[in-house]
């Protein structure tokens, strides 16, 4: 797999994730609204080939796309 393989908004959404905000925080603090965000976390997981958010940031960690 490839760096950079999330778009712009998925890894700031991710980076949110792990900081602990909620997909409610995520979408009041982007002014985009939750189906946005889950879209966007679920295309991110996809792309991942992986089945929970969890373990899409385990994987997301791990290529260097994001930091905890």
């Amino acid at each position: 797999m490839r760096k950079g393989i999330l778009t712009k908004r998925e890894k700031e959404i991710f980076e949110l994730l792990v900081k602990n905000k909620s997909t409610k925080d995520i979408a009041l603090f982007l002014n985009i609204s939750e189906k946005t965000i889950r879209n966007h976390i679920s295309n991110a997981m996809q792309k991942l080939g992986v089945k929970g958010r969890a373990q899409a940031v385990v994987e997301l960690i791990k290529l260097g796309e994001i930091t905890i």
